[in-house]
């Protein structure tokens, strides 16, 4: 079964990075550039995961959370902080909002793919189906 995944931070970059770090999967990655229009987007596509910026414009991401968890449509959903904070204050703020872990940046794509599997199931995309040989016909003899 695919899985969906939200992935909401400022940078184009690094949402780009999380897409293609979850190429080879079985899902669908989504993105939203700053937290108002993260929550938004959870709302409508209700993901399994979402991945969360801390520093980022219009709702910062422990804005972002506390919005998401005060949502019971979306409240349940995991949560892994992207930072490269070490803001402890911040940092306990989101564990107390049950933030589902943490990723510091930069990161490397197996982090996230390790950090996501041990929240959510996901499953290798099959490989493409081989293409039939053609049919060859000979030539009756004569």
């Amino acid at each position: 079964m695919s899985k969906k995944i939200l992935t909401v931070d400022d940078s184009k970059m690094v949402r780009m990075i999380v897409t293609s770090t979850f190429q080879p999967f079985e899902c669908e990655v989504v993105g939203a550039a700053d937290g108002a229009e993260g929550v938004e987007v959870a709302l409508r596509e209700k993901p399994d995961i979402i991945f969360l910026d801390i520093t980022m414009p219009v709702l910062n991401g422990i804005e972002t959370l506390a919005k998401i968890r005060e949502t019971p449509e979306i409240a349940a959903i995991p949560v892994v902080m992207l930072t490269a904070e070490s803001d402890g204050q911040r940092l306990g703020m989101a564990d107390q909002l049950k933030v589902s872990g943490y990723i510091a940046k930069p990161f490397k794509g197996e982090q996230l793919v390790a950090l996501t599997r041990s929240i959510i199931p996901l499953a290798l995309k099959p490989p493409p189906p081989k293409a039939p040989l053609p049919k060859v016909t000979l030539p009756k003899k004569p």
